[in-house]
C-alpha cells in the first residue's frame, strides 16, 4: 500500500485532522496536519470527549499521543495510547513561522474560491 511505503518526509501530509468550527471560520480551511503542542479533542474511541495536548506524533505508524489518554499496564504504569489523527479535532493551534505561512496561503486560496 502506498500509504505505508511513503517516505517519512511526506507522511506529515497524511496526518490531517479536522479543525473546530471556530478555527475553521477563522482560517478558512477544514483540516490541518497535527503537530506536537496542538490542543485536540478526541472524538472517537475509548477516550471520546477528552481534551489534551499532543505530546508526540508518530509518523511511522500514523498515530498521535495525547496527554491524559493513557491506559494502565499490568504492573500499574501508565502508557499513552496511540490515536489516529482522523479521530481527533484540533481546538487550538500551536503557531510558528512555517504554519502561519501555510494558513495565510490557504486563507488566500479560500478567498479566491469564494469570489
Amino acid at each position: 500500500m502506498a500509504l505505508y511505503a511513503a517516505p517519512l518526509h511526506l507522511r506529515h501530509k497524511h496526518l490531517g485532522a479536522p479543525l473546530s468550527a471556530e478555527l475553521r471560520g477563522k482560517y478558512g480551511c477544514r483540516t490541518l496536519p497535527v503537530r506536537k503542542g496542538d490542543k485536540v479533542k478526541i472524538m472517537r474511541g475509548d477516550f471520546a470527549g477528552h481534551e489534551g495536548d499532543v505530546t508526540e506524533v508518530d509518523l511511522k505508524r500514523y498515530r498521535v499521543f495525547v496527554t491524559g489518554a493513557a491506559a494502565a499496564k499490568a504492573d500499574g504504569t501508565q502508557v499513552n495510547k496511540p490515536i489516529h489523527p482522523s479521530n481527533v479535532m484540533i481546538t487550538k493551534l500551536k503557531s510558528d513561522k512555517e504554519r502561519d505561512k501555510v494558513l495565510e496561503r490557504r486563507l488566500k486560496v479560500g478567498e479566491k474560491g469564494a469570489e
